[in-house]
């Protein structure tokens, strides 16, 4: 580890999921914001600092979805992206106001919680990833073989998860909405930026509204870092 790591876990309620909110690293810059880092589809959050934020002066955070890494996971699924984003929010009620950058589904999130939130996020960054897409813009059929098979099975990931969330529709107007609430509320410029080359419908709609950039990842951890 590099100086400064202090690599540990808390344990967060949230209704009756325990969520898995891991420090990484401590901050260099004891009035440096926060960053939390939000995994893919499938995935879990990093056991070290990514080298990419190695320059980030605050704290560094992973959290751990709700049926996902070391959280818990719910009988039954009901997995939206909606209740990730409350995932977060039980989060930021830990650790204040930070910058949020997410792969894939993560990404999707991290949009969401920045227009939910915007007083408490100070820059979305969206990269690429799994479930970036979800199950595109429209509703459609849904088969539940998979699901049906891991019924009493409680490891992660979830099975529910990775069946629900690959579905979950992704309106481009429901996207612009939120991004139009994080420029409205958030001291960010941009209030979110687009770091993932994978451009699905509702990214494509994002980056056509004022307060959404692409820039390099480099770019937008130096702009968010910097304000």
């Amino acid at each position: 580890m590099n100086a400064g790591d202090t690599s540990s876990t808390r344990l967060l309620r949230h209704g009756r999921i325990t969520l898995a909110l891991h420090q990484l690293r401590s901050a260099s810059d004891s009035a440096a914001r926060p960053l939390l880092i939000l995994h893919d589809l499938g995935g879990s959050s990093p056991i070290n600092v990514p080298p990419e934020f190695g320059l980030w002066e605050g704290a560094i955070y992973a959290l751990d979805f709700t049926g996902h890494g070391q959280s818990s996971v719910p009988r039954g699924g009901g997995y939206t992206a909606e209740v990730l984003m409350a995932d977060v929010d039980a989060a930021l009620a830990e650790i204040g106001s930070a910058t949020v950058y997410g792969r894939g589904l993560g990404g999707y999130v991290a949009l969401l919680i920045a227009g939910a939130r915007p007083s408490l996020i100070h820059g979305a960054i969206i990269d690429d990833g799994v479930g970036l897409a979800g199950g595109g813009t429209t509703v459609h059929s849904v088969h539940l073989e998979f699901a049906a098979a891991a019924v009493g099975i409680l490891a992660t990931p979830d099975p529910y998860a990775l069946l629900e969330l690959s579905t979950d529709v992704r309106p481009t107007d429901y996207a612009v909405s939120f991004v139009q609430a994080a420029v409205q509320g958030s001291t960010a410029n941009p209030a979110v930026a687009v770091v993932a080359s994978a451009r699905p419908p509702w990214l494509v709609s994002v980056l056509e509204q004022y307060g959404a950039e692409a820039m390099t990842l480099p770019e937008a951890l130096a702009s968010y870092l910097s304000r």
